[in-house]
């Protein structure tokens, strides 16, 4: 059965339309109709009526650590994957990339069994996973456990490019494996990222030749930019073709180096991610990794001795702070939420649009709170 979503303000990926209704069918978008025609195909279906509200494609985080009460790390199952994804969606995620942060190949293994199982399972809105180490710089690890930082495993290929995964994305620090590794893994179609990483601009130059492809939440956990030592900062403002992604959340980096940024960059090319931990979309606001206590306090996570711990951002609030305290319009913040992170995962011939065709994600939220009421994942819809 068809349903028909009238009376909102249409953002399809491009522009806000006025006086359009969308139309889904069979997990699909089948067609935007206008105003007029919407009441002569009203018994045709379902309809819905967003009563005013922005209708736009659902948002797509390629980095997400947890929610729900869940960390990935912990709960490698079909079943720790749903509750990630009900945490997250009630915040207008319909994409969600769940992220292993740095562990045992053991664990990593497993993580990517839960990944495929619930692809397998339809798991709604899981089409891929990120590894987020453990080829990382020791100077620049952050929180991730020292004692799993290691050199590039026998088996990491293979595990990365086996086939049943979905997108799959390598944070690595480049300096700390092989340029071949890097390339090997790009042309299989791995999304290789930098991050976590004390890298020259020299070195990261030489990655992007080989295949880097983005930059993992640009500012944190690498050297800033200098004015004799441009180093990971310098060298993703610097390339046009990269992605970077970007924690807005007041916390991870000051609004005004996040407007900086946003100048420096082509338009396109700055994905928002909320790196977020088991806190969102959960009543307790606490959890453990690696056997430390990590508390959320007004949004920002952190361990007892103040070092940054992954957030407590939801893609809404992303979207919120983008335009409002960065000061672009709606639909670029809407673009960095969908569209661009949609064309880095090379999704975007089925997600980030509202059009003809294209996988039936959407988000419906009120314009003036800002606040989500409801999402649909391949045309199958929740209220919030």
């Amino acid at each position: 059965m068809a349903i028909l979503l009238k009376n909102a303000t249409v953002f399809d990926g491009e522009r806000f339309l006025e006086n359009q209704s969308v139309e889904i069918a069979n997990g699909k978008i089948s067609r935007l109709v206008s105003a007029a025609e919407t009441q002569s195909i009203a018994d045709e279906g379902q309809i819905i009526d967003l009563q005013g509200q922005i209708l736009a494609p659902g948002f797509v985080d390629v980095q997400v650590n947890g929610g729900g009460g869940v960390m990935f790390n912990d709960q490698r199952t079909v079943e720790g994957l749903t509750e990630i994804v009900r945490g997250h969606r009630q915040f207008g995620s319909t994409t969600l990339m769940p992220t292993l942060i740095t562990d045992s190949f053991d664990v990593m293994r497993e993580a990517a069994d839960a990944i495929s199982a619930a692809i397998n399972a339809n798991v709604p809105g899981i089409r891929g996973v990120h590894f987020e180490g453990p080829y990382l710089s020791l100077k620049r690890r952050g929180v991730h456990a020292p004692e799993f930082l290691r050199d590039v495993d026998d088996e990491a290929v293979g595990l990365f490019t086996r086939g049943d995964l979905g997108e799959v994305i390598v944070t690595v620090a480049p300096e700390c494996v092989p340029n071949e590794f890097v390339a090997t893994l790009s042309e299989k179609g791995v999304h290789v990222c930098a991050g976590h990483s004390a890298a020259t601009y020299e070195q990261i130059g030489e990655a992007l030749k080989v295949g880097l492809r983005g930059f993992t939440h640009l500012f944190n956990a690498m050297p800033p930019l200098a004015n004799r030592e441009p180093s990971v900062v310098g060298a993703g403002l610097d390339d046009v073709e990269s992605w970077c992604g970007l924690i807005v959340d007041g916390y991870h980096l000051h609004f005004a180096s996040a407007r900086i940024v946003v100048r420096a960059k082509p338009q396109g090319k700055i994905m928002l991610v909320t790196d977020a931990m088991a806190t969102v979309g959960a009543e307790e606001k606490h959890f453990n990794l690696y056997g430390d206590t990590i508390h959320a306090v007004d949004g920002r996570c952190a361990l007892d001795d103040g070092t940054l711990a992954g957030s407590d951002l939801d893609m809404m609030r992303a979207v919120e702070l983008t335009h409002k305290e960065l000061g672009l319009e709606l639909g670029e913040a809407l673009r960095m939420a969908s569209l661009y992170p949609a064309q880095f995962l090379r999704l975007d011939d089925k997600i980030g649009r509202i059009a003809p065709d294209y996988d039936a994600d959407l988000v419906a939220f009120d314009k003036d709170s800002m606040k989500v009421t409801q999402t649909w994942i391949k045309g199958e819809g929740e209220e919030h």
